[in-house]
């Protein structure tokens, strides 16, 4: 196969990975800084995608976009018109733009039915406190509406706090949600990584004592874990229809089962690879193989 891995840098560990995998199984694989793509419309043949002055339109097979959250929009636009040209996916567009949205994600989930914390979301600055209350007040959790890697997460630890740090980011017309703190889960989650709509690694991610975020690229620990059934079921459910067959998927444990709390359409192989000693990599490559023939049928 002719496999383009859209990515802003080959020496960046996922996409460091997925190259030599693919190549070791005998693809023409190429890094594609997806940020330097341009997109011709309007003539006659079919649009045409441009990496600098080289187009680079016809005689891909499959993509396996790397897109980072400052260039979503971009991104996902470069992606969408690959999969319009035929190529075949690890993630479509339309899951990307959907999985960035932490807003939109907690939409689609609610709707299928799939737990998640209590979630709120109001552009209304006079409501706050009450805002606060319907989330069964302080401790709150503040999020952007697009971040990741535990990137625009924040903890307001009382009322006072949550309504000074909301009052700010309204006025400075950022986008927000506001979530219930799960005391609980005492600065853990689960990162559930999936290909295929299948489980193939999970890892529990734990804070550290200066830091509510259990991202691994917060300086958070891991440790193996072990997924319960109903955990499994969703997290599956949650890349299903998001529209993301290859994924990692954030689960928390509360009182009232578990949470989900994300989806990442460009999760990392890093500290998960290096914890569970599982060829992640490996395994989307083979997804690749299975799936692009018959989606070229």
């Amino acid at each position: 196969m002719n496999i383009y891995i859209l990515s802003i840098n080959s020496r960046i560990y996922s996409t460091n990975r997925l190259y030599h995998e693919a190549v070791k199984k005998g693809h023409n694989v190429r890094v594609v800084d997806h940020t330097r793509c341009a997109v011709v419309l309007g003539e006659e043949k079919r649009p045409q995608i441009y990496l600098g002055p080289e187009n680079i339109t016809d005689g891909v097979h499959a993509i396996i976009p790397r897109i980072g959250t400052s260039v979503t929009r971009h991104g996902a636009a470069i992606v969408k018109q690959f999969e319009m040209n035929g190529a075949f996916t690890t993630a479509k567009s339309l899951g990307i733009i959907r999985s960035r949205n932490k807003l939109r994600t907690m939409q689609i989930l609610a709707r299928k039915r799939i737990p998640i914390p209590k979630t709120l979301f109001a552009k209304d600055t006079s409501n706050i406190k009450e805002h606060i209350k319907l989330l069964g007040g302080a401790p709150i959790i503040i999020k952007l509406q697009e971040g990741t890697q535990g990137l625009g997460v924040m903890i307001a630890e009382s009322k006072k706090s949550a309504k000074s740090i909301i009052e700010s980011l309204y006025n400075m017309n950022v986008n927000i949600i506001l979530q219930e703190f799960i005391e609980e889960a005492n600065g853990q989650d689960i990162r559930v990584y999936i290909v295929g709509n299948k489980i193939v690694a999970s890892m529990m991610r734990s804070s550290d004592e200066e830091d509510f975020r259990s991202n691994v690229h917060r300086g958070g620990k891991t440790e193996s874990v072990t997924l319960t059934e109903y955990e499994k079921k969703i997290a599956i459910h949650t890349s299903k229809v998001l529209g993301l067959p290859v994924c990692g998927v954030d689960i928390i444990r509360s009182k009232r089962g578990p949470l989900v709390i994300e989806a990442n359409s460009s999760a990392g192989l890093e500290g998960i690879e290096n914890h569970t000693k599982v060829n992640i990599a490996g395994e989307i490559i083979k997804y690749l193989e299975k799936n692009v023939r018959r989606f070229r049928k």
